[in-house]
């Protein structure tokens, strides 16, 4: 039988810091066939001088120099990809990149996206809810006919309470905002619906969600400052959203949060799926 294709996603805060904190390591002992890297923060022949010649890059940076950016780094080369997302007057460069893989006798498309995290009640937010709406008319064309699709990536949205320790504390902020949410419940059903994350609202599946359980987190994020990371008060922001083709070919799913604070090599942490193809 052959093994699976294990896809993981990682917002590297800057993907030089990330690799000067130790990701190489990290990803040298993780067997991944695709990475999805967000906030690269960086060139292309940065990223190929770090990740070396094994790897096939995909790279869209921001249009301003040195924020965001979205990458897809692979095993094999992908026949096709595109990096535009919504209206002609939309600037979504450096937040969604789609690759096409073939993968056996199935073409497997793959998404890097970093969504604006957002302001409340600023112009941010604004163009966080633009990017989102684009997002929701973009998904049921991926997921059309039992396509195999999976967006990856930091999502910047805590969906429900389990996704985030201090919600009380963060209900009128960016990233938990009620209308933030709804989208989640567009894109796999509210929380109490008999077909939460097995066929509501569009049909895609939050594979975290699904596989963890009604538990708190596994948290994907921590702020830098203070005892948050050592306190697990996190967010669970980094999400592998799967068409339902390929949710049910699931068979693992980790959460690699470093083992202490001194060994993490950003503020998030990756985030791994095997899918049986």
């Amino acid at each position: 039988m052959a093994r699976p294709l294990r896809i993981a996603t990682i917002n590297t805060n800057g993907v030089r810091a990330a690799f000067r904190r130790g990701m190489a390591t990290w990803l040298d002992g993780r067997g991944i066939d695709i990475l999805a890297i967000q906030e690269v923060r960086a060139s292309t022949k940065d990223l190929e001088e770090l990740l070396g010649a094994e790897w096939d890059i995909l790279h869209d940076p921001a249009t301003a120099k040195g924020r965001a950016g979205v990458a897809i780094a692979s095993r094999s080369k992908a026949s096709i990809h595109r990096v535009t997302l919504g209206p002609d007057d939309f600037d979504s460069a450096g937040r969604w990149l789609e690759a096409d893989y073939e993968v056996g006798d199935k073409i497997v498309t793959v998404v890097s996206t970093y969504v604006h995290s957002g302001e409340a009640e600023t112009p941010k937010q604004v163009e966080k809810y633009r990017f989102l709406d684009a997002m929701e008319a973009r998904m049921p064309e991926l997921a059309d006919d039992g396509k195999y699709a999976v967006i990856l990536g930091d999502l910047n949205v805590a969906h429900r309470k389990l996704d985030i320790r201090n919600w009380r504390g963060n209900q009128k902020a960016a990233g938990f905002l009620p209308e933030e949410r709804a989208y989640w419940d567009r894109f796999v059903g509210a929380e109490g619906d008999t077909d939460y994350n097995g066929g509501a609202g569009l049909g895609w599946v939050d594979i975290g969600r699904k596989w963890a359980g009604e538990v708190d987190g596994p948290y994907t994020w921590w702020s830098w400052r203070g005892q948050a990371f050592a306190n697990d008060t996190g967010w669970r922001i980094d999400y592998q959203l799967a068409s339902p083709a390929l949710a049910a070919t699931v068979t693992s799913y980790q959460v690699d949060k470093a083992a202490t604070y001194e060994e993490r090599f950003s503020d998030h942490t990756p985030v791994v799926v095997d899918y049986a193809l």
